[in-house]
């Protein structure tokens, strides 16, 4: 089994999706002594954000690249051949200003690429990143009104997933960690509980 973790969140040690990340990984791995795990910390490596002069690097031909644009392909390439051979992705997606972090977009932007990880057909896009399982940690500061409705970066990450191929999601959501400590502690406890069910239920499959 090749686990990837994905933590874009820029608090460091302070962070609770870090943390949760950490934690769902070592329970996979408890589980699957056997398992590699490769941690892509987006923060500390963040990748350059998508502009003119790499849009080579994402396709078309290759030769004439400069230095930039070469150390950039061999980055994106890296990226593209762990996110492939992964069989479990698990991503650290912090909510900031109602979005994802930057830098975990410009990650999405790296490996969403027509012909290697999803392709058009003549009924519309088809996915080809499947067969993996995805566990998002969804942390945020505050609380939506309406506790049905998915936050808008929860919807980023599963409409690009979906779009690639992956429907086996689950969100693990940690939110109200700004509200002070009652907030905090609740948001927490909530989840490592569905933490806790996401044990039992790969116990359950085994």
């Amino acid at each position: 089994m090749n686990i990837l973790q994905i933590d874009s969140s820029v608090l460091g040690d302070n962070s609770v999706s870090r943390n949760l990340t950490a934690s769902i990984v070592a329970d996979i791995v408890a589980k699957n002594p056997d398992a590699k795990v490769t941690v892509r910390d987006l923060d500390r490596e963040a990748p350059a954000h998508l502009v003119n002069h790499l849009l080579p690097v994402l396709g078309g031909p290759k030769d004439g690249l400069n230095d930039v644009q070469q150390a950039e392909l061999e980055r994106t390439e890296q990226f593209l051949a762990e996110f492939l051979a992964a069989d479990v992705l698990v991503i650290g997606a912090p909510q900031y200003n109602f979005g994802i972090p930057s830098q975990l977009k410009a990650w999405i932007d790296r490996i969403a690429q027509a012909g290697r990880t999803f392709r058009y057909t003549a009924n519309g896009p088809e996915g080809l990143a499947i067969g993996k399982r995805a566990i998002v940690v969804s942390s945020r500061g505050g609380v939506r009104q309406d506790a049905n409705a998915l936050d808008l970066h929860e919807i980023t990450i599963d409409t690009v997933l979906r779009f690639l191929g992956i429907t086996d999601i689950t969100f693990v959501r940690a939110h109200g960690l700004a509200m002070g400590p009652e907030a905090r502690d609740a948001g927490l406890n909530t989840a490592r509980t569905q933490i806790a069910a996401l044990n039992d239920a790969v116990r359950a499959a085994a």
